[in-house]
């Protein structure tokens, strides 16, 4: 599960400037509409700048294939799981601090926010059953 939300989570960072458009036809909020006014004016004049998203989009892909080697080998990778560990509790401080610099209203950092205090938790159960595994005698089926 957590391969395929990562997965579709890279997948979604490509088409940003169409999702923005889909997003403002369904919702109507102020800040919503501010992004998607950015993200036209960037396509239009800029466009080098989303190759930035591009990137994000290919890190999630590349993190996915990294936890297939936990589902092939939990035991030898659990590191792969703490990493992610790790990586879910740096949402926290980014969010914090890169926000307000970047002028993201807190709300929508509190989202951000969201998704490592959400992706830590299956990692966490995940982490504690491979610790379990391991703890098995080697003779056990």
């Amino acid at each position: 599960m957590f391969i395929i939300c990562l997965a579709l989570s890279g997948l979604t960072a490509f088409p940003l400037v169409s999702e923005l458009h889909w997003a403002n036809s369904v919702l109507s909020h102020a800040w919503l509409r501010r992004v998607g006014d950015g993200l036209d004016q960037a396509d239009a004049q800029y466009p080098f700048l989303l190759y930035g998203t591009d990137w994000l989009a290919f890190a999630h892909l590349v993190i996915a294939v990294f936890f297939y080697g936990v589902h092939r080998d939990p035991v030898r990778n659990v590191w792969i799981v703490e990493a992610g560990m790790i990586a879910c509790a740096g949402v926290i401080p980014l969010a914090l601090i890169c926000g307000p610099v970047r002028g993201i209203p807190f709300g929508w950092s509190l989202i951000d926010m969201s998704f490592g205090v959400f992706g830590i938790i299956p990692l966490l159960a995940l982490r504690r059953l491979i610790k379990r595994l391991e703890a098995m005698p080697a003779d056990h089926p």
